[in-house]
Formats: C-alpha cells, structure tokens, sequence
C-alpha cells in the first residue's frame, strides 16, 4: 500500500496541496466584461414577425397590394417587379426612379417562402441603396 506524502507543516499539521483559481477567474471576468463593453456596440438587423394565434390558422387572410411599389422573389429566388423578371442591378435601377416618382411610399416585398434569406438580404440591401427606409414584408403562411 502506498503513501502520499503531503508535506507538514512547521507545527506539524499534514497540508493538502491548494489550486489557486485567482487567475481562472481574473480572466473569466476580464472576457465577462469585454462582452458587456461590447454587445451594445454590434448592429444587428431585425426581422419581426407578426404573432398567429392557433385559432386564426383556419381563416384566409387577403393581402392586398397597397403600396405602387411590389417586389415579388418567386421560389427559384428570381426577382419580379411589374411582373417582369428584373436582375439586381435592375432592381437597385427601378427601386431609385421609384423612390423618385412616389417617395413616401413603402416596398412590399412579397417574398416565397421556398426562396433564400440571402435573396431577401440583397432586396432589402436594394431598397436601401434606394434611399428607402422601410419595406413591408408580405409572407405567404405555410
């Protein structure tokens, strides 16, 4: 059988050797901190979605065109405007002389939802190269 030798002390007491956990938590608190300096600094873009109730699954809702301004992504993530098929550059084109013809008005991108957030992302980046600050996003439920 064997023994553990752990050292005494000057009066004789047997000492357990200690970990010192100073540093470990001088750092967890260092990183803790920088968290906190920065989370308030990062942009982060926001989608809110609007909040269905069960009950109201059953009921057919009509969405309407009420803006002159209608941007359609189909489920292949091509781009219609005036049901023509347009590209990016196009539709960054179409969105400025739009915004100069009716400019208090606001997109309604009706978006499929088989289509890419991506494409969504570069129809949003379009409208705001635009000089438009809002843009209503028509989803169809699933």
């Amino acid at each position: 059988m064997s023994r553990r030798n752990f050292g005494l002390s000057n009066n004789g007491i047997i000492e357990e050797p200690m970990v010192n956990l100073t540093p470990l938590i001088d750092v967890v608190f260092v990183i803790l901190i920088a968290f906190i300096v920065v989370a308030p600094l990062l942009e982060l873009d926001r989608v809110e979605l609007a909040d269905t109730a069960y009950a109201a699954q059953d009921k057919s809702i009509s969405v309407q065109e009420t803006s002159p301004i209608a941007i359609y992504v189909r489920h292949d993530n091509t781009i219609a405007v005036e049901g023509r098929t347009v590209t990016f550059p196009q539709l960054v084109e179409y969105l400025k002389q739009a915004k100069k013809r009716f400019p208090n008005a606001k997109p309604q991108l009706f978006h499929d939802k088989k289509a890419l957030f991506g494409t969504y992302q570069s129809v949003k980046n379009a409208a705001e190269a635009a000089g438009f600050q809002h843009m209503d996003i028509i989803l169809k439920p699933a």
